[in-house]
């Protein structure tokens, strides 16, 4: 395993982030455990999960995967050993179940409070907000179109004073951002300088069939020294390969569930085939070039990997050690250029 440093810090974060989203649903508890056992011991010691999961998210399954962490520290005492990042929900239709009061300083409090609970621990490593309050242009929506009514009020200083507070009291380490815009990123760097806590982490979506974060984020990321966790870096298992061609596999995500469709649009499945066509080219799997390209990143801290069996996790963590040349890299960007974010 390869490790970084999550931003700012000391903290020793595995290239490689072990994603949980699927855990409560497609997966069950003794699953989950099967997915922590086998990446602890190939070295992954970053989780990545939310109060959300597991994804869909319904009130039936609402905070599962937070539960199934849990029982795993409870069974195996690794809690010291393994860097923990949840996230609050957003507000939105999608999680009325969970709460309607956005990133108030009692919603922050009550949720920072019932994700120790359930993960049974007494800290947080990293907590992040999971996507904007306000209305801008986040999972999958290209452009950003300025709403007037937007009932939103700034309230960046006062989500900061609240995380503030709650690493004081111990509860929290770090904090970081999810789905954000460069101006959202910003403004939170921009608050951090008022003797506040400064957002470390970053995490987006980017893979090959969405590299929108390259357009100013990367920028950001770079100059502002935040770093990138890439979460959909496979697009939900589009960059298997296991779709083309009209597929579809059994028990698989698109498959039991077809309404996530951000990187199932035409364009993206061209893209894929001639991704898939390049990896054949010089021996590699497609998931591995995938997850290499991203891993090689320069913005990159650690690329948030999700598997519903143990040979996609081992396939998946085993990317850490493929370093792709200039001449792929370049063939890769000449793709990319012909067919630009087809998922964005």
């Amino acid at each position: 395993m390869k490790y970084t440093t999550l931003q700012n810090t000391d903290i020793k974060v595995s290239k490689i982030c072990l994603g949980t989203m699927t855990w409560g649903n497609q997966n069950t508890e003794a699953e989950g455990h099967e997915q922590m056992d086998f990446a602890f011991d190939k070295g992954v010691n970053f989780f990545d999960t939310a109060e959300l999961y597991p994804v869909p998210a319904t009130a039936e399954t609402y905070a599962e995967t937070e539960r199934v962490i849990g029982t795993w520290f409870k069974k195996t005492g690794n809690r010291d050993k393994v860097v923990l990042a949840s996230k609050i929900a957003g507000p939105g239709d999608y999680t009325a179940h969970i709460r309607t009061s956005g990133f108030s300083p009692e919603a922050i409090k009550d949720a920072v409070e019932n994700s120790l609970k359930r993960l049974q621990t007494d800290y947080l490593d990293l907590y992040q907000l999971h996507w904007p309050e306000r209305q801008a242009n986040f999972f999958g929506q290209r452009d950003y179109v300025h709403n007037p009514n937007d009932p939103w009020e700034d309230n960046f200083h006062k989500s900061l004073a609240t995380l503030d507070e709650l690493i004081k009291e111990g509860k929290i380490r770090q904090v970081g951002i999810s789905n954000e815009t460069p101006w959202g990123a910003m403004r939170y760097i921009e608050e951090s300088k008022k003797g506040l806590p400064r957002m470390v982490t970053i995490q987006n979506a980017y893979s090959l069939l969405c590299r929108s974060f390259e357009t100013g984020l990367a920028e950001v990321a770079m100059r502002e020294n935040i770093g990138l966790l890439a979460y959909s870096p496979l697009g939900f298992g589009v960059l298997s390969g296991k779709y083309l061609g009209g597929k579809m596999p059994e028990n698989a995500r698109l498959t039991l569930f077809p309404r996530f469709t951000r990187y199932s649009g035409e364009e993206a499945t061209k893209a894929t085939e001639k991704y898939l066509e390049l990896a054949q080219k010089h021996g590699l799997s497609l998931p591995q070039m995938a997850l290499a390209f991203v891993n090689q990143r320069p913005f990159l801290t650690s690329n948030i990997i999700g598997a519903t069996n143990i040979t996609q996790l081992e396939e998946n963590i085993g990317s850490v050690n493929i370093e792709l040349s200039d001449e792929i890299v370049g063939e890769i960007n000449a793709i990319h250029n012909s067919i630009p974010n087809p998922a964005p």
